[in-house]
């Protein structure tokens, strides 16, 4: 009995001493300092477990990118290298991949060339991480070399990820026609294009004003038997849209609905879009009724199209109260552009200095004007 007590004793001093990721990860998150969140992420980093936990990774380079501190995204992510992981592909995959995330496409392929260092073997998977770590860092000028020559040095063929990245770098690029080529390469060569291949499309020629070649990409994927899904749907709102034709837009949100496709609040602001090009005051407002009538929050996109030309339309009581949901809603991009505009509209109307409940709300505006 007494050795069984030793052994219990042993084993929860041992489960007691160790950790536990979650209160590590609370830590790291509630950390301001962001040197020693460095610190602290480093020395976590000796656990196996934390290791295996991608968010906090993603979370802790996503901070420290946004603070512009590459410096220390470097050292966090070099410092992962002493493990035992990084003889693994995946572990080097994630490597590639946070770095592309931070916009360090240098250190990402850095990683990717020292993997025979490490033995560990280059396949299709770090291929597809370099890739999109070169387009995530908007090297986009650099993805054709990468596409055409590293391929044929590891003896891979590169499959639907790998097509799918490029395409979205020529959309990026805006080279629309070589996004289209590619799509024609990809059947040739056997490899079938996905939702994602064509919504990728729809979107860049239905936002850049190609609403016919963007019909005809619908089309071929129709003839694919790709089903379109939320993504398609928004981005042909949006066609719709910027080609003022929003009484289809309307008939196309009908037909979703009777698809059961379940409209978001991109659909209700590609609507309202409409209705402001067309200079359509009131059917905007309905629309945007609509959402508040739907389970779809609001979103900043939202006030964004409809702020602006509700002002220029002169409904200055309802932009007063949008400018309100901005402010209750806490979109600090827009708070402070809005806190100008609020001062005009409350000098030019007089009902609304007459309204008591607007004093208190004059008063969060200039607490924020003075801040």
């Amino acid at each position: 009995m007494p050795f069984l007590s030793r052994l219990v004793h042993r084993f929860s001093t041992v489960a007691t001493s160790t950790p536990k990721i979650g209160s590590i990860s609370n830590e790291l998150y509630r950390e301001k300092d962001l040197k020693r969140l460095v610190d602290k992420f480093k020395k976590s980093s000796d656990l196996e477990r934390f290791r295996t936990k991608t968010g906090i990774y993603k979370d802790t380079v996503r901070r420290l990118a946004n603070a512009k501190r590459f410096k220390w995204v470097e050292e966090i992510l070099e410092h992962q290298k002493q493990y035992k992981d990084a003889s693994k592909e995946g572990f080097s995959v994630r490597l590639i991949a946070l770095y592309g995330q931070a916009g360090m496409f240098e250190n990402a392929h850095k990683v990717f060339e020292e993997m025979p260092e490490r033995n560990c073997k280059q396949t299709i998977l770090s291929f597809n991480a370099l890739l999109g770590a070169c387009v995530n860092s908007k090297k986009f000028n650099m993805v054709d070399g990468l596409f055409s020559d590293l391929p044929k040095r590891l003896g891979i063929e590169p499959d639907r990820v790998s097509y799918n990245t490029v395409v979205k770098a020529y959309c990026e690029m805006g080279s629309l026609d070589s996004a289209t080529k590619l799509l024609d390469e990809m059947e040739k060569k056997g490899v079938s294009p996905d939702r994602i291949t064509f919504n990728t499309l729809l979107y860049a020629f239905y936002m850049n004003g190609r609403f016919a070649d963007a019909e005809m990409t619908w089309q071929r994927m129709i003839n694919k038997n790709v089903t379109p899904d939320i993504r398609s749907y928004n981005a042909k709102l949006y066609g719709l849209a910027i080609e003022k034709k929003t009484k289809e837009a309307v008939q196309l949100v009908e037909e979703m609905r009777k698809k059961t496709i379940k409209v978001d609040v991109f659909s209700f602001n590609a609507v309202i879009k409409g209705f402001v090009n067309e200079g359509k005051l009131e059917e905007a407002k309905r629309w945007y009724d609509d959402i508040e009538k739907s389970d779809c929050a609001i979103n900043k996109g939202t006030f964004t199209i409809l702020v602006p030309f509700v002002c220029e339309k002169g409904d200055l009581e309802f932009a007063f109260e949008l400018c309100k949901k901005i402010f209750s809603r806490r979109f600090a991009l827009l708070i402070r552009n809005c806190c100008s505009l609020l001062w005009i509209l409350w000098l030019r109307n007089p009902r609304l200095r007459r309204q008591k409940s607007c004093w208190s709300f004059r008063r969060q505006m200039i607490t924020v004007v003075t801040i």
